[in-house]
Parts: C-alpha cells; sequence; structure tokens
C-alpha cells in the first residue's frame, strides 16, 4: 500500500492521464482515489488512498492544490443494486487508519463518522433527484444524509460528477436515536435504537424475519423485514427478538377493527407525523420504488419517546419523473397503490393505506401538506433550489457529460430523454409542478382553519422518564388528560383549563404508563422510575 505522500505526489503528475476529459479545476469539491490500479469489488472492501480539495465556497479547486478536507486511507467497495451494472459506478467508504481500522473525521464540516458513501448519479440525467430529495427532508425537520456535489478522479482517470455522501447509521448527528450495544438487553437499554428496512437483497441484505401478514390487496406477497443498524450479524438475539415483536404487535394493532384505539391502536407504537412526511415525500416524488424497496424505519428508546418513526429517506434517483415504469412516469395517482398497478416480488406493506382508513390521520395528513405547500413544498421553494443546484453544476455537468455522452441517449429508466442538460432540469421542474397540483386537488382528509392552528401548537412533555412530576406544555386551554396503565385502566383523570401543566406522580408506582389527550393528537408513553 502507498503512503499518503505518494496519493498527494500522484495528482501532480498525472494530470494528462485523466480520461479523454481535460480536467484541471473544478468549482466543486475534487475527489482524488487511488487504489494502487487494485480494481474495487464488490466486497469486502480494500484498502487505498483518498484526497480531497475544497477551498470554500466561490473559490476554485485545482488538481495541484493541497489536500485539505481529508488525506488519508479509506476502505473502498462498490454498492448497488439495480446500479451496479451501469458504467459510473456508486462505492461505499470507510476512512481509516493505516492499520485499518475505522477513523472518524468531519468531512464538509459535518459530524465526524468514518461510513460515507460516494454515489453516482448515471440514471439520474438531472444529477440531483437524491440530493433534491434529502434537502426537502431535512426542511421538514427530518434528519436526511447530508450531501456534496463533487468531481472524482479514480486511478488517473476523471470519473465525473458524483455526490459524497452520509450512510445511514445510528451515530450522533445522524438518526437520532440511542446507539444499541450488544450488551443492551435489559429494560430501557432493550428498547432502542434500531433500524429496519425493507429492501432488496441483492445487495447484500439478509431477511431477519418475515410479517404474519401480506402486502396491500391487491398484492400477496410476504412483507420480509432486514436489520440495518445494528445488522443481523451483530444483534443480540434477546434484541432481534424484542424488535420483531414490537414491529409485529404494530402491525398487530393496525389490523384489529379498532385500530384507531388510542391505546391498543395504532398510535401507542408509531410517531404518526413522521409517516405522515415520508408519505408526503414519497408521494410528492412518485417514487416507484418508495414503501417497497429502500423503506427505512426506526426504533426509538422508550426513555426518547419508543416509538417507531418513519424513515430516513434513501434512494430517490429514479423517482421525480424518471421512471418509465407502473406508472412512475405520470404526475397523477398514488403510489401507495402500487400493487394495483404492478406485480412483482416487492410489493408495498399494507400500512400506508390502512393508517389513512383513519379520519383524524387522514385530516393531519391534509393539515400537514397544507402547511408544507406554504413553505418548505411550495412551487417557488422547490424550483429556486433546483435552479441555485443546476446553475452550481452547469460547468460541471459538460464534463460529466463529455466523460459519459448520454444526453439525448435512453438509460433505464429514463422516462424523458433531453437533448440538453437543460432540457432535463425544464423537464424535472414541470413534472414536479404538475405533481404538486395534482396533490392539492386530490390529497386525502379534511382541514380546517381550526385544526391547522391545532397541529402547530408545540407539545413538550418533560421530564421523561420521571421520578415525580411530569410538567406539560403547549396545550390549547381546555381538556382533559388520561393517565392509563398497561392494562389500559386509567389511573388518573386531569381536566385542565390552561396551556401548561404539572402533574404530580409520586403516589404512582414505578412503570410505564399511558398519557393521553385524543383532541391534541397525544398518546404518549411515560416512564416513572
Amino acid at each position: 500500500m502507498r503512503f499518503i505522500l505518494m496519493v498527494t505526489l500522484l495528482h501532480f503528475i498525472a494530470l494528462s492521464t485523466y480520461s479523454q476529459v481535460n480536467f484541471t479545476n473544478s468549482t466543486l469539491p475534487i475527489v482524488v482515489i487511488d487504489t494502487d490500479n487494485i480494481p474495487i469489488p464488490d466486497e469486502p472492501k480494500i484498502m487505498a488512498n483518498m484526497g480531497i480539495i475544497n477551498n470554500g465556497p466561490g473559490q476554485v479547486n485545482h488538481l495541484t492544490d493541497s489536500f485539505n478536507v481529508y488525506n488519508g486511507y479509506i476502505g473502498i467497495e462498490k454498492r448497488g443494486s439495480s446500479s451496479a451494472g451501469f458504467p459510473q459506478q456508486s462505492y461505499g467508504l470507510e476512512t481509516r487508519l493505516a492499520d485499518s481500522s475505522n477513523l472518524n473525521v468531519s468531512i464538509f464540516g459535518w459530524p465526524a463518522d468514518n461510513d460515507y458513501i460516494l454515489y453516482a448519479p448515471y440514471n439520474d440525467k438531472s444529477l440531483m433527484r437524491n440530493v433534491l430529495t434529502y434537502h426537502l427532508g431535512n426542511q421538514t425537520g427530518r434528519w436526511a444524509p447530508r450531501t456534496q456535489f463533487c468531481e472524482l478522479v479514480l486511478n488517473g482517470n476523471y470519473m465525473g460528477i458524483y455526490v459524497l455522501m452520509e450512510r445511514i447509521k445510528t451515530n450522533p448527528g445522524r438518526v437520532a436515536i440511542n446507539q444499541l450495544n450488544y450488551i443492551d438487553t435489559l429494560d430501557n437499554q432493550l428498547t432502542g435504537g434500531y433500524i429496519i428496512k425493507i429492501d432488496k437483497t441483492s445487495g447484500g441484505g439478509e431477511i431477519a424475519w418475515t410479517s404474519p401478514y401480506t402486502s396491500q390487496a391487491p398484492g400477496t406477497n410476504q412483507i420480509q423485514f432486514q436489520l440495518h443498524d445494528p445488522n443481523i450479524d451483530t444483534i443480540h438475539p434477546l434484541q432481534k427478538a424484542y424488535i420483531q415483536d414490537y414491529i409485529t404487535d404494530w402491525e398487530i394493532a393496525l389490523k384489529i377493527s379498532s385500530f384507531t384505539h388510542p391505546i391498543y391502536g395504532y398510535k401507542a407504537y408509531i410517531d404518526a407525523p413522521s409517516f405522515i412526511d415520508y408519505f408526503l415525500l414519497t408521494e410528492l416524488s412518485k417514487n416507484v420504488d418508495g414503501y417497497r424497496i429502500s423503506s427505512f424505519l426506526h426504533k426509538q428508546r422508550l426513555s426518547e419517546g419508543g416509538k417507531i418513526v418513519a424513515g430516513p429517506l434513501w434512494d430517490y434517483n429514479i423517482a421525480w419523473g424518471n421512471s418509465n415504469y407502473c406508472e412512475g412516469q405520470l404526475t397523477t395517482g398514488w403510489e401507495i397503490n402500487y400493487n394495483s398497478i404492478c406485480g412483482g416480488t416487492w410489493q408495498n406493506p399494507f400500512w400506508w393505506n390502512r393508517l389513512l382508513e383513519d379520519p383524524l390521520y387522514a385530516n393531519e395528513v391534509q393539515c400537514r401538506w397544507a402547511e408544507l405547500r406554504d413553505s418548505t413544498l411550495s412551487d417557488s421553494a422547490i424550483l429556486n433550489y433546483i435552479d441555485s443546484v443546476a446553475a452550481a453544476l452547469i460547468i460541471p455537468s459538460q464534463r460529466h457529460f463529455l466523460k459519459w455522452p448520454i444526453l439525448g441517449t435512453y438509460v433505464w429508466p429514463n422516462n424523458f430523454i433531453g437533448q440538453t442538460y437543460q432540457e432535463e432540469i425544464n423537464y424535472l421542474k414541470t413534472w414536479i409542478q404538475n405533481r404538486a397540483a395534482w396533490m392539492d386537488a386530490n390529497m386525502f382528509g379534511t382541514c380546517t382553519a381550526e385544526k391547522n392552528e391545532l397541529l402547530k401548537q408545540q407539545i413538550a412533555i418533560s421530564p421523561n422518564p420521571t421520578q415525580n412530576e411530569l410538567s406539560i406544555s403547549g396545550l390549547t386551554g381546555s381538556g382533559e388528560l388520561l393517565i392509563m396503565d398497561l392494562s389500559g385502566k386509567i389511573v388518573l383523570t386531569i381536566p385542565y383549563q390552561t396551556k401548561e401543566l404539572l402533574i404530580e406522580l409520586q403516589p404512582f408506582q414505578n412503570g410505564v404508563y399511558f398519557l393521553v389527550e385524543s383532541t391534541l393528537g397525544i398518546h404518549e408513553k411515560i416512564v416513572k422510575h
């Protein structure tokens, strides 16, 4: 393995070898990777060296500049399932020390970590569909991977525009749940955090368990879950049993006739607002893979709320009108009804349609949509962001499409084939406006002004867990709170006519209770210890 100094030297002397593109500088960060000409396998990762040049916003980065963002060892492997056959490959990266151990580093000012992805936007000729999705996800207040456009030189060859992004995992600054250690097998520690997913197994995934229920009718396929973090090779058997039982209990609660019950129904298990946000972005993008592939859930520790949270968003490169099958190209219709349109191995779970059978949930969907359409998901906000990204890519995209001459050519599964980069951007913008307009006219539920204001209330419950007192703020001024035990028995009824409330819990035995105020949508587990 070459020393880091040799990589620094290489990027000075190999300027004339960068493929057919005369690449010497960029307004994007430049990533230089050297594997000593060893082919990069699907797995396992091989050792390599990586340097990143970024002189800051508005500055030009030259190949002769020093590596000033990262200069060190990495492990690298190919990644992707459907995209694995594209000429431009995506890669999984780990920043490492010379002995191959992981090295947490902060890149571009992101929280320090060692797991990153170099995503190749080969079949997305706008180059930005994933970046757009994660941007909008973050704007709604949910964590989605941070991204940075860059240009890659691999073993002396110019490889085009890439997106360096964070990998989904539990870690400070990424998915906001407690990290689960192998020894965490008791009490509160056992309850989180978990990241699970529904996905293909062709990328190396392994089925952890199969749901007792089949996919959304008319689909009849099984719903199969994978463990993402911790993965199936590192999880403790008690932890696997816990998360499997919890997810199954949630699915049972969705299937029963009283599924809207605040204690016995689905609301006791999930963070409903996160499901609504996930649904709205998946539908706005008309992601033909949405819900059924690369679909993530994560589970909080009981002390964090204990619920299942939808997301993070992942893999939207064939969304936003970029697929020509299963009606993914249409700006009309609901993606939750995929199983009625297409068959196949991977089908949508029944959860998403079932949730919308709850009128209160459907009304909250309508209200949240109205709120986001006035802000983050307004036409102007989305189009302005697209224009700003396109402006930054206008010159780099010329090099990219010289390296990969696919403009005007069909690449699976393109619906639109633009002759120029600008035509691709114009198509994306027009498609989004038409899609949003259709959703405006066809959204589920109803939302009165009073309900909309109600949803904007910020209810705060703390501390949780607690020893003696529970403080609640953000109430609307009049209502009734119930505290129930695990059997569903009401142990305390609290009428209130205030916006803040202090509840004395000292007489209660230690354990888990439910705090319920159905009008405000409060269905929270509380822990007294």
